[in-house]
């Protein structure tokens, strides 16, 4: 499997986001990632299930949605995935997934989970056979931006180590947060698979799109 694109909407230009979407599709981006916030499991409040069901209804490229939210069974009620979807959840709620990742694979999408900067990999042990993939948080999450943590970087190494030794090989790895075509490239080389393009790697500022995804795509392709 080629390492994925997966472009950040919640740094796009919010009063032009169709026109992004088009240009995104013209440029090959592999998936849109959009996040849903709270207010309460991160401070930010962000997408909801209106805005998922107008994405869908404007692309047909999957889209890959980071539920940050205290109740993820609460917001799925309230639209449905696409197949070919992602949807991914934070290990720190500190439950069972069980339920939730049958119900989301059983519509022919992934299932992941996410971990944020502090905790260890080692939380995703009590979940293994439920998860597709691990979203790797590089900053703490809720907001655009947001400044890489100190050392985060090892971590994909780590993981990557980690699930293969627990027999999850084919488990892909999404690193979220001031990916940077830069980091991105080392990253790649680190065993990570999904890139999340924001701020700092697709919507740079001065320059336009047709610039950063060429790079952007450049930087991952071993």
């Amino acid at each position: 499997m080629k390492n994925i694109i997966s472009v950040s909407v919640m740094c796009s230009d919010l009063m032009n986001l169709g026109a992004d979407i088009d240009l995104l599709n013209e440029l090959g981006v592999d998936w849109l990632h959009v996040d849903v916030m709270d207010g309460h499991f991160v401070p930010n409040l962000t997408f909801g299930p209106d805005f998922i069901k107008a994405m869908h209804s404007r692309t047909s490229q999957p889209l890959d949605i980071h539920l940050m939210v205290t109740d993820p069974e609460l917001v799925l009620s309230r639209f449905e995935l696409r197949e070919g979807d992602s949807l991914t959840v934070h290990v720190e709620l500190d439950r069972s997934f069980e339920e939730l990742s049958k119900r989301v694979r059983g519509q022919g999408c992934r299932f992941g989970l996410a971990v944020n900067p502090e905790t260890p990999v080692e939380a995703l042990e009590r979940h293994i056979g439920l998860f597709d993939s691990v979203t790797l948080m590089l900053v703490h999450p809720g907001y655009a931006g947001a400044k890489l943590v100190d050392g985060i970087l090892d971590k994909v190494s780590v993981t990557r180590k980690w699930l293969d030794s627990k027999g999850l090989s084919n488990v892909l790895i999404s690193v979220d947060g001031s990916v940077s075509a830069e980091r991105a490239e080392l990253m790649a080389g680190m065993g990570a698979n999904i890139f999340v393009g924001g701020t700092a790697g697709i919507y740079r500022k001065g320059m336009d799109l047709r610039e950063t995804i060429p790079t952007f795509r450049k930087a991952i392709s071993l």
